[in-house]
């Protein structure tokens, strides 16, 4: 039997009628970049294994590795593009001092 979706409870006031406040996020913003990078090296590190074992003839299933490499170059793109993010941000904010 499937159960059912307990509601989300959302209280918007405290018992003495004061908005309460939503906390303050458990992971820093250094700490994302950081583990979305080490992410993606790791899917690096794992292509470029299958991709050697692969070429050395062990028996491993080609879509396995295709599979692989794209997860890699997908990971590695969106490392890039967060990263030129940053710095047109980082950009703009310096044109804004001037």
């Amino acid at each position: 039997m499937i159960d059912p979706i307990s509601g989300v409870l959302v209280s918007a006031a405290v018992s003495d009628g004061s908005v309460s406040r939503p906390s303050a996020p458990t992971a820093s913003f250094s700490s994302f970049i950081g583990d979305g990078i080490a992410e993606a090296n790791t899917n690096l590190m794992e292509a470029e294994k299958l991709t050697r074992a692969y070429a050395l003839g062990e028996d491993i299933p080609v879509h396995q590795v295709t599979y692989a490499l794209e997860q890699a170059r997908l990971s590695l793109e969106l490392m890039l593009q967060v990263r030129n993010r940053l710095v047109e941000s980082y950009q703009e904010i310096m044109r804004m001092q001037a």
